[in-house]
């Protein structure tokens, strides 16, 4: 589908509603019109910068008249940043929106069959609710329309923040986030200070030069803390002074590593992971459990609606205590754990190794015997054979990746039949691709929404399904 590039201005348009990506809509002579930041009442004049043969994309020209519902942005961000879109738009909107997201999907756009979709789940905080942030330097950050580039001195480039919507080159330099709490801010702005203050080159990832690269901050509902600083190559004199400065000024940082890395790309999948000072890991707890997050380790990022979600997959479970449970795409077998105390034996796997290490520490920590974990590609390790190993199970839970599960995974679990599966997904699209695959033997028997990410498009989704008679 081709898209032409268009200059066209759309006057007195009236917002009819949210739609996909964080966008709203209306409608010009019978086309789809998506335009971001906008609220529905809001009336605007709407920039037109492309179009398709069934839609155009434009931006907001003018607010002519702002919706009833309007609210004003809390950061100064807004617009540029590209996260938390949804600033202007009341959180019970946010939350409608988000449930008709999930109806789109599944009913709309995927034709299955499902009962009443239950109201989103909300989340009791919508600011400082993210457990883990990276923020990336660059010697080239955004630039704002009121700045001339001639007039600013390269020292005056370097930027640590985000990146800016599709350009991979630029960041946005951060004043204050509103995603995760205290330290976080202070802890980024005081490397940045530094960096400046002692000449350190911020990395170019076009040239692949620069010295200091990306930082990661992990929190926990514990106080722990984790700083992870990554550096494009060696300098120990630097590397010790940065590190030593931000461990005296912040002692509350509970784990502080390092990494270098000299790739083309910020991936630390496959990088060494250095301890400096502290603990290799910090905690968390949910419920009378506690998780010890790595470096590398996936942790949900919104702590207390983690506990939520897992809450709502272990009561759509059925558990009575003598079920063999399959946790696929297990992590670090949080939600393995979680639902073990319920059911007779719990076999997790996931793809990374690392994780399958630290669902095995976990475990050990939290008393719990009757749960395996086995590391592997999930095409490759659930296999009939498998199965016949370790029991064929009572109930299957997925949560996989946003692309959702392969089809020779969607074939063993069919022929395994368990006669209930929950299914979480950070992707309605593709849950609705793979509830399609199962419709054949399954009925959808609860679908429910949790919103893990105030101020944005994303929505969790949780679907229990029960074996057809």
């Amino acid at each position: 589908m081709s898209r032409k590039r268009v200059d066209l201005l759309l006057e007195n348009m009236m917002i009819e509603s949210c739609a996909a990506e964080g966008k709203a809509l209306t409608h010009w002579n019978g086309i789809v019109v998506f335009v971001p930041f906008a609220v529905p009442g809001d009336i605007v004049d709407i920039r037109v910068i492309k179009k398709s043969k069934n839609y155009y994309e434009g931006r907001i020209e003018r607010i002519v008249e702002p919706s009833k519902d309007r609210l004003e942005p809390f950061c100064e961000h807004f617009g540029t940043c590209g996260g938390c879109k949804w600033q202007p738009l009341p959180y019970q909107l946010q939350l409608d929106a988000k449930r008709k997201q999930v109806e789109d999907q599944l009913v709309r756009i995927g034709h299955l069959e499902v009962p009443e979709i239950r109201p989103t789940l909300p989340s009791d905080e919508i600011r400082y609710y993210r457990n883990k942030l990276e923020f990336t330097f660059s010697s080239r950050r955004w630039l704002m329309k009121d700045e001339d580039p001639e007039s600013i001195p390269p020292e005056d480039r370097a930027g640590l923040g985000f990146h800016v919507g599709k350009f991979f080159d630029k960041v946005l330099d951060i004043k204050h986030c509103y995603l995760q709490k205290d330290p976080s801010n202070a802890i980024r702005l005081f490397i940045k200070e530094y960096a400046v203050a002692h000449g350190f080159e911020f990395y170019d990832i076009r040239q692949n030069t620069g010295f200091i690269r990306n930082m990661f901050i992990r929190t926990t509902d514990t106080s722990e803390l984790m700083l992870i600083v990554c550096f494009a190559h060696e300098d120990r004199e630097k590397r010790e002074g940065l590190l030593n400065a931000v461990g005296e000024r912040f002692p509350e940082i509970t784990s502080l590593y390092y990494i270098i890395n000299s790739k083309l790309n910020d991936s630390i999948g496959d990088q060494d992971c250095i301890l400096f000072k502290g603990e290799p890991f910090i905690r968390e707890k949910m419920e009378n459990l506690t998780f010890r997050i790595g470096p590398k380790s996936f942790y949900q990022t919104n702590s207390a609606q983690a506990l939520k979600l897992y809450t709502v997959a272990r009561d759509f479970a059925k558990l009575t205590g003598s079920e063999t449970v399959y946790d696929l795409y297990t992590g670090t077998g949080t939600i393995a754990q979680f639902v073990s105390s319920k059911a007779g034996k719990v076999i997790g796997i996931e793809y990374v190794p690392e994780a399958i290490e630290d669902a095995w520490k976990n475990a050990e920590a939290n008393g719990i015997t009757n749960c395996e974990f086995f590391a592997g590609d999930m095409k490759d390790v659930l296999s009939a054979s498998f199965i016949a190993e370790h029991g064929r199970p009572d109930v299957i839970i997925l949560d996989p990746p946003r692309a959702g599960i392969h089809p020779d995974v969607a074939k063993t679990i069919l022929e395994a039949a368990p006669s209930r599966m929950v299914y979480v997904s950070c992707n309605p699209a593709s849950q609705a691709r793979d509830l399609a695959i199962f419709s054949e033997k399954y009925r959808i028997t609860a679908v429910q929404p949790v919103d893990m990410f105030p101020h944005t498009q994303h929505v969790e989704n949780v679907c229990a399904l029960e074996l057809k008679d």
